[in-house]
């Protein structure tokens, strides 16, 4: 297996994508322990990056350093065409970061945190009263906008943070772990608020140890392991790094899957089942050929499956980790 991968955001058209986010060997340490040891990032504008990594690998450490929370080691990074170190003002105003935990108040009401959110912002009295009520109505808090934050349930706590998040319109929002302790429903309504974001051109960076996230919503996905990166790239291109993947082809007649063993040489028999298992990266291409062959010999299965990595398989890999993906953990950092 490559030890990284690192391809280029690409818009579909021959053409690079508008750069968001780029970052050239960013370092950071704590005492003796190297969190980060020069990763490299390159985000398209308009699109999800997620950052995986085991408990205490550096995610949130690096959302830090992009959303100049805390300061790099070394290395360089700029974040909306604007430097990190040299302009973090410019920066932090062209970002929006909710964290592991949220940032409500309890103690007033969800309308009262849109409103303290529009001042820190210097939006005009009116302007922020108008920008806080389009968002409690577009994040479905209306009904519960005059009461105590206090009393809402961990969606709707999630779904007013990032509202608050929203209040100055930033082009680029920094999620670390946005759907930890939320139950199923809230965590897919999270990411519906997470694809409308991105269908009106926002860049979103999404920290997650929930795979099934990261699969159902990253254009690009980089896995972080012991400070580095080590492999990038979509979702599938991920996935193909894991060998594995096979088609199974099952056969309710004994002859047919006998002569089908000594067409496809390569296959594991299961003669109890009826089976055949050949390894395939599950393209249409190895698909076509599997069953060229099947037809050439005047064969026909009466089944056939297609079992490829996903990205359980691709962590598990990479990181050699005992973390079990989708438990959310207290990242140490």
């Amino acid at each position: 297996m490559p030890s990284s991968v690192m391809l280029t955001p690409s818009r579909g058209d021959g053409h690079p994508s508008p750069i968001a986010v780029s970052a050239i060997g960013l370092r950071k340490s704590y005492g003796d322990k190297t969190v980060l040891d020069g990763i490299d990032l390159r985000i398209a504008a308009g699109s999800v990056f997620a950052l995986l990594g085991p408990n205490g690998a550096g995610k949130t450490t690096a959302v830090k350093i992009l959303s100049t929370l805390i300061t790099a080691d070394g290395g360089q990074a700029q974040v909306a065409g604007h430097d990190l170190a040299a302009d973090p003002r410019a920066v932090r105003a062209a970002i929006g970061v909710t964290g592991q935990f949220s940032a409500v108040d309890g103690l007033i009401t969800g309308e009262e945190n849109m409103l303290l959110m529009a001042d820190l912002h210097h939006l005009p009295r009116a302007e922020g009263r108008r920008v806080a009520a389009a968002l409690l109505e577009r994040f479905d808090l209306v009904e519960a906008a005059k009461k105590p934050a206090s009393t809402y349930s961990g969606g709707m706590k999630r779904r007013l943070d990032i509202a608050m998040t929203l209040v100055g319109s930033p082009r680029i929002i920094f999620l670390d772990e946005p759907t930890t302790g939320l139950d199923p429903r809230s965590r897919h309504n999270m990411w519906q608020i997470i694809r409308a974001l991105v269908s009106d051109g926002v860049t979103v960076f999404l920290t997650t140890q929930y795979l099934e996230e990261a699969d159902e919503l990253a254009d690009r996905v980089a896995v972080l392991n012991d400070g580095r990166i080590a492999a990038e790239g979509s979702p599938e291109e991920l996935k193909r790094l894991v060998p594995g993947g096979h088609v199974r082809l099952r056969f309710a007649d004994p002859a047919a899957h006998h002569r089908a063993a000594r067409a496809l040489g390569e296959a594991t028999r299961d003669d109890e089942a009826l089976a055949l298992q050949i390894p395939s990266d599950g393209s249409q291409r190895d698909l076509r050929t599997i069953l060229d062959r099947l037809d050439t010999a005047g064969i026909q299965a009466d089944e056939l499956t297609v079992h490829t990595p996903d990205l359980d398989d691709v962590f598990f890999a990479l990181t050699a980790s005992t973390t079990v993906p989708g438990q959310p953990q207290e990242n140490a950092r």
